[in-house]
């Protein structure tokens, strides 16, 4: 007796969102994942045609749920922003994700990271780039036809497509957006929000210093002018007494000059 196995259609194939494998081997590597993907967050924010994602699982190929693989992080130009379980090209307009990054652990072998190399040539990656974190080494590689071609020179490298500056330190890889700001981890990001306000709420004590002081004087001018009008409408009032008293003397000398006695001088 034979038996028949009917193969999923397309549309009842099912393409899971997850690989089970976790998103880093330690803490290190998450730290830079997230950073790299936060990074290509906020250099893209403004930019609705830009999806960024961070350990999604891509797949190529419809019908083929076993093809696949998830950057630590991509860039997808043309693509709108938005949840995602997976990313499934043929869904995506058939557009590929145009820029991967992957950083390595200790438990990378050599064999996987190749095997990536040509899955990112296959099937239209324009820029890939891999940070070893532990040894502080960059590599990169852009399309050149259907090939990815080594970057000969990583440091200094600027992203064709992202704008982002490569430059490699002592201490760590460091990227740079087009307006020359770094990227930062959520901590540096956080002490940099920290220096921010303090320095926002110093310049606002100086301002309310600085307002205090000048209501202070203005209130002290005002003050100094009341004074000046005060002793002015005295001085216009003694000026008037004065007159006052002048004239009532000039009538009463008429009065004597009229009977005939000359007032005396």
């Amino acid at each position: 007796m034979s038996h028949s196995t009917q193969t999923p259609s397309r549309s009842e194939m099912i393409y899971p969102d997850s690989d089970g494998l976790p998103m880093a081997e330690n803490t290190l590597q998450f730290e830079w994942i997230t950073t790299i993907k936060g990074g290509l967050d906020a250099l893209f924010r403004d930019r609705p045609d830009v999806f960024v994602a961070g350990d999604l699982l891509w797949y190529p190929l419809e019908g083929d749920n076993t093809t696949r693989v998830a950057p630590d992080a991509l860039v997808a130009f043309g693509r709108p922003k938005g949840y995602r379980g997976s990313y499934m090209q043929w869904v995506e307009n058939g557009i590929p994700p145009q820029v991967v990054f992957e950083v390595l652990s200790p438990g990378n072998r050599a064999g996987e990271m190749r095997r990536k190399l040509l899955f990112y040539e296959r099937f239209g990656v324009e820029e890939y780039y891999l940070y070893d974190p532990d040894a502080i080494t960059l590599a990169g590689w852009r399309r050149a036809g259907d090939r990815l071609t080594t970057i000969p020179e990583m440091d200094g490298w600027i992203s064709p497509r992202l704008g982002v500056r490569f430059e490699l330190a002592d201490d760590a890889l460091h990227l740079f957006g087009p307006d020359g700001r770094p990227f930062l981890t959520y901590v540096e990001l956080a002490r940099e929000r920290d220096d921010l306000t303090r320095e926002r709420d110093d310049l606002t004590r100086e301002r309310d210093d600085l307002t205090r002081e000048r209501d202070e004087e203005q209130l002290r001018a005002d003050h100094m002018a009341q004074e000046r009008d005060e002793e002015r409408l005295r001085a216009n009032h003694m000026a008037r007494e004065r007159d006052e008293e002048r004239l009532r003397t000039e009538r009463l000398a008429e009065q004597l000059r009229s009977l005939g006695i000359e007032p005396a001088t």
